[in-house]
């Protein structure tokens, strides 16, 4: 992890959906500049060890079980980070899930199913950390929030109807929550990223029809899962203190 690294030292972290793929990467980079780093996705066996290997490497993190879909599971995250990390300082709102299908055969279930996680979910974490936040960072303007949306926010995806509603709505959330807390001392940003090869889209990029979706981008490539970790480094830092209510978008250029 290198001793150098200390540009967030003194802040406290809450990745969602950190079991894995974007998630871990984001929980890996926040930790290797300083943050101290709660972990919570459902997987818990898989955040036992991200919350090992980041202790191992000489910080400090803590595994969280939680269920974003649940307010009541969101809260007792919070608290437990909370009580054993100190004040969660920057939420990084990342769990969310992939629904694919034609929006006339898709089932309703499902589509709910992409609202309850990715907006509902989105919402309720966000909440969580400022409710936490208000009346403790304001004279700092240390408090963060980070959504992770995607690029389905602003571009029409086949096949995505629920997708890009789901991701839309958060981009807007952010903007209106960063409006909200503005004079709390809370920024909120939102990133909009393209296709990177993670577990949620692996089967679907590894596919012919993946691969000819690659083939048709600018550089060729998808991205990895830890393109975003700089943009949500900076987001996080105290040189972002008057970036607030933004989309930005991190796509290597996909939507070009």
């Amino acid at each position: 992890m290198g001793t150098g690294h200390s540009s967030l030292k003194g802040r406290v972290a809450l990745v969602t959906g950190a079991s894995g793929g974007v998630g871990r990467s984001l929980a890996l980079a926040l930790a290797s500049q300083g943050a101290k780093v709660a972990v919570a996705a459902r997987r818990y066996e898989q955040l036992e060890q991200l919350a090992a290997e980041i202790c191992d490497a000489g910080g400090e993190a803590l595994a969280v079980e939680i269920d974003v879909e649940r307010e009541d599971s969101v809260e007792a995250a919070f608290e437990m980070a909370n009580a054993r990390l100190g004040l969660v300082d920057t939420v990084v709102a990342n769990a969310g899930i992939l629904t694919p299908g034609r929006a006339t055969d898709l089932d309703i279930a499902t589509f709910d199913k992409a609202m309850a996680v990715n907006v509902r979910g989105s919402f309720l974490t966000a909440r969580a950390g400022a409710r936490r936040m208000i009346g403790k960072v304001g004279d700092d303007e240390r408090g963060r929030v980070i959504f992770i949306a995607s690029i389905a926010a602003h571009t029409p995806l086949p096949g995505g109807s629920a997708y890009c509603a789901s991701k839309a709505a958060i981009a807007m959330m952010g903007k209106a929550l960063a409006k909200e807390w503005a004079r709390h001392g809370i920024t909120v940003n939102t990133l909009c990223p393209g296709f990177m090869m993670s577990d949620m889209s692996r089967d679907w990029l590894s596919s012919e029809a993946g691969q000819a979706q690659v083939a048709a981008y600018p550089r060729r490539r998808f991205m990895a899962t830890d393109d975003l970790a700089g943009t949500v480094l900076y987001l996080a830092s105290d040189a972002a203190r008057t970036v607030t209510g933004t989309v930005i978008t991190v796509d290597d250029g996909q939507t070009l």
